[in-house]
């Protein structure tokens, strides 16, 4: 972990909450980083294969959505797992987060479509979390035209992805659209209080310090409205009835602590969890599996409790309805 953040400050990135969101899109990211150290052990930085992968895009709310869709091999059709990266919700893309769909796709032999979103400040909330759900809607009614089957699809969200994750399936519930099979939220933002513990101890953390998170929370916010909306505030929102659900934290993180409060929240609500805190690493160590192990055993993680839930059957319908979109 160490060898990976010394990559990242030899990279000469500026601090990013003293730029403007269209520069600090342009810094290097954690996987330049990762590519940096294997090119340094004298390692591939090429990415993980993967037998298929597809640009395209779909009708988002407000205009054309860019996807990645990552094909494994075998025959299909295949469950789905919708992707949702990561970025505060002002950065980040397909491209910087192109290793944890592809590890995904392999480890689980799944189609993975991993989704862009509008980004803030241009976009402000609830853009984002339209954007997300629309696609969600969009697999549910197009999974067949990619080779996927839509009656096994589950939501697998990083950081804001994974805050947006766990939205898709409380709208799901709200709406009587079937449920996700199962969620995965890695190191989900998982509501707007930057005291908790997690925040003080990691304020000058790297690659996500407390600096970084208020100056996101800046760009994406228009006011205190938006961040008590029960689409963003996950631990005030009602999670009764939400898909069985795995938690990855990461130790030295700010968002440690509403991670860990978001697993109680859920537990109390009667969803069955399967969490993990990772000891010794940072946000974004999740898609950092050709150099870390914990990398690897999170994705492993995440791999088999998504395999369990397709297996044991696919999608949940909402008690009170089997509509379809």
């Amino acid at each position: 972990m160490q060898a990976v953040l010394d990559q990242l400050a030899a990279l000469n990135g500026k601090p990013i909450e003293h730029l403007t969101p269209q520069a600090a899109r342009q810094q290097p990211s954690p996987a330049d980083a990762v590519r940096e150290l294997l090119k340094l052990r004298g390692q591939s930085g090429a990415p993980e294969p993967v037998a298929r992968v597809m640009d395209c895009s779909f009708p988002g709310p407000g205009g054309e959505i860019a996807l990645r869709i990552y094909t494994p091999t075998g025959q299909g059709p295949f469950p789905v797992i919708l992707y949702i990266h990561g970025g505060g919700w002002v950065i980040g893309n397909l491209d910087t987060y192109d290793s944890s769909p592809r590890a995904l796709a392999n480890a689980t032999r799944a189609v993975v479509v991993s989704t862009h979103y509008r980004l803030a400040p241009e976009h402000p909330f609830p853009a984002a979390h339209e954007d997300t759900y629309a696609c969600y809607l969009w697999i549910l009614a197009n999974a067949a035209s990619f080779d996927g089957d839509p009656l096994r699809v589950a939501v697998v969200g990083e950081s804001a992805g994974g805050n947006m994750a766990a939205a898709i399936s409380l709208r799901a519930r709200e709406q009587q659209v079937a449920l996700p099979s199962h969620q995965v939220l890695i190191y989900p933002v998982a509501g707007a209080d930057m005291e908790t513990p997690s925040f003080r101890e990691n304020a000058n953390a790297t690659p996500l310090n407390g600096a970084m998170m208020k100056w996101f929370a800046r760009h994406e916010f228009q006011g205190s409205h938006d961040t008590k909306d029960s689409r963003f505030d996950l631990l005030h929102a009602d999670l009764r009835g939400l898909p069985e659900t795995t938690v990855i934290l990461a130790e030295i993180d700010p968002l440690r602590s509403g991670g860990e409060l978001l697993v109680n929240r859920l537990r109390e609500a009667g969803v069955k969890v399967d969490d993990k805190l990772y000891t010794g690493v940072t946000h974004e160590f999740f898609g950092m599996g050709a150099v870390l192990a914990e990398g690897r055993d999170a994705t492993q993680l995440a791999a088999n409790n998504i395999v369990t839930a397709f297996n044991l059957g696919g999608r949940r319908m909402p008690e009170r309805s089997r509509r379809f979109p």
